[in-house]
């Protein structure tokens, strides 16, 4: 089976272009925000990790695309996480938020890595991640913030729908810059 799609137009068909691969998020905390996420994400074309320490805040039943992963150790997670994965951190520990921080910017390889929280928040850890060796420049890809811009409800469930948002757009660009690129080389 291909990647491409076709679709019935009266007698005939066409073909459309081929559709992006299902992203891999992991998503760190399982509170109000997480469970909101985790609502709408289950409808997207995506696969979820859902990781944290306390199994008690997972619900019986999740969407047949989102993994529960109960565990002590969610910095581990950071490690085996495939290249080109969407990193959302939204714990109830401010030490933990950062602790995913720091050792999701030691990778280089991850799509989008966003946090909750304010700009406040943000300075603080970008301080801290400069001490630990984060080069400047890389801060950038530390989205915190998180959410498109102009939704300013703070409802569990329109910041759901604010990442969602957001987490699409990022898939899109990436999509064009890679249909951009094939196109590109094949005229070579």
């Amino acid at each position: 089976m291909n990647d491409f799609s076709s679709v019935q137009i009266g007698r005939r068909s066409a073909v459309q272009a081929p559709r992006p691969a299902p992203m891999h998020i992991v998503l760190f905390g399982a509170g109000h925000v997480g469970h909101a996420l985790v609502t709408l994400l289950g409808s997207l074309p995506c696969v979820v990790q859902w990781v944290d320490e306390r199994d008690e805040l997972f619900p019986d039943e999740t969407p047949a695309n989102v993994q529960i992963e109960a565990t002590d150790t969610p910095d581990a997670i950071v490690d085996t996480a495939p290249p080109g994965a969407y990193f959302l951190v939204m714990t109830h520990n401010h030490a933990l938020d950062f602790s995913l921080a720091a050792r999701i910017m030691r990778r280089r390889d991850f799509t989008y890595f966003g946090m909750i929280g304010s700009k406040t928040k943000r300075v603080k850890f970008e301080r801290r991640l400069l001490d630990r060796g984060v080069d400047l420049d890389r801060l950038v890809e530390m989205t915190c913030p998180i959410g498109v811009t102009g939704i300013v409800d703070k409802a569990p469930s329109a910041i759901a729908v604010a990442v969602c948002a957001e987490l699409l757009q990022i898939r899109s660009r990436q999509t064009a810059a890679q249909a951009a690129m094939q196109k590109l080389c094949a005229s070579v």
